[in-house]
């Protein structure tokens, strides 16, 4: 069996984008690289969405950016800009196609199903896929979208609805989102954050029509595409082994109180370029350890008090918006960690510590 210098096992968007950051500053000129995927074809499959706080090799393939966003409880609602790091949301479809086009280019560049079709013994392997199967009972980030479009103009496209939470909660946390594309386009979803158990809350598409219909008043209108996804909001516990590093959401690249992960993984993949020639040899490319300490105080927060959150994700937002948007991705000063915490209810966050 044929020998590679590099693998990468799972080609979606963390071994992807690592692969593609390896080729297009030659570091796979005189290297060999196996990416191990089961699909059978790249197509659009989700969408991933997040403030431009750093610069990422995809610009090309953004969809749509805004510039201001709204989050709302029941009867109040903050209108908030962002110019400063505009909310970008990338077109699956055309991320996979880029990084596709680009690596059939270099001859080093192969893909396999399984990686019991290669010899692993003497390469470095690059994995992004986890064994979570068993992880039920543990929070996530669930959701299901539909991308409608209306018969007529109903959108405002400059400004979209990062969260809403004026919707049943069933003792869980819960939210729609809206991404307006044009007047007539937009990505509906509903979104929990809960334990994958209660069944009676993954009826997505019954959600989504009635919000639809009854909240947002649209009677008519098709859906293009639809997605649903899971996000774990705990991190993946994987059994350390000679010559591999996890990537992606299996190496920690999801911040646990978000869900974001895309400019992680660019920010990790960049790291893993730039020192791959000695990467058996240098520290892990990790998220501040002051946000795994914050989100899981967080996070417990949030499994122990679920009918507070909405208030609680509502008065973050008192702050500047560039602190918010810093803090939720990874880029705030302490100082702006301190302007955060100073927003939350003291008493069940301080429960937590203890």
């Amino acid at each position: 069996m044929k020998e590679f210098d590099y693998i990468i096992i799972g080609g979606g968007c963390a071994g992807l984008s690592l692969a593609y950051e390896l080729n297009i500053h030659s570091k796979l000129k005189d290297k060999t690289l196996a990416i191990i995927e089961i699909r059978d074809e790249y197509k659009k499959d989700k969408t991933w969405s997040f403030w431009k706080v750093s610069s990422h090799n995809f610009e090309d393939c953004v969809k749509k950016y805004w510039n201001n966003f709204t989050i709302n409880i029941p009867n109040h609602t903050k209108h908030i800009e962002c110019k400063n790091t505009p909310y970008q949301t990338i077109d699956s479809g055309l991320f996979y196609q880029k990084i596709i086009n680009n690596l059939k280019q270099n001859n080093n560049v192969y893909f396999f199903k399984n990686i019991n079709e290669i010899n692993t013994e003497n390469s470095y392997i690059f994995n992004s896929i986890s064994d979570i199967a068993n992880s039920k009972n543990n929070l996530w980030q669930h959701f299901s979208g539909f991308e409608i479009e209306t018969n007529k103009e109903f959108f405002d496209e400059e400004i979209f609805n990062l969260m809403d939470f004026d919707c049943d909660q069933k003792e869980s946390v819960h939210f729609f989102y809206t991404l307006p594309y044009s007047k007539t386009k937009a990505l509906i979803e509903t979104t929990w954050i809960s334990d994958l158990n209660n069944s009676s809350i993954n009826d997505y598409d019954n959600q989504l029509k009635d919000y639809i219909e009854n909240n947002l008043k649209i009677k008519n209108y098709k859906v293009n595409f639809k997605e649903t996804g899971a996000i774990p909001l705990f991190h993946p516990k994987n059994i350390k082994k000679l010559n591999q590093i996890e990537i992606g959401t299996a190496g920690g690249m999801t911040r646990l109180s978000t869900g974001y992960t895309f400019l992680n993984i660019q920010e990790q993949s960049k790291y893993i370029r730039q020192n791959i020639e000695k990467i058996k040899d240098v520290k892990l490319f990790s998220i501040n350890n002051k946000y795994q300490f914050l989100d899981n105080i967080f996070l417990k927060v949030l499994k122990n008090n679920p009918d507070k959150m909405a208030q609680i994700f509502y008065k973050m937002f008192n702050c500047s918006p560039n602190t918010v948007i810093n803090f939720l991705s990874n880029k705030s000063s302490i100082y702006e960690d301190f302007s955060i915490i100073s927003k939350m209810p003291k008493g069940i966050f301080l429960k937590q510590l203890f």
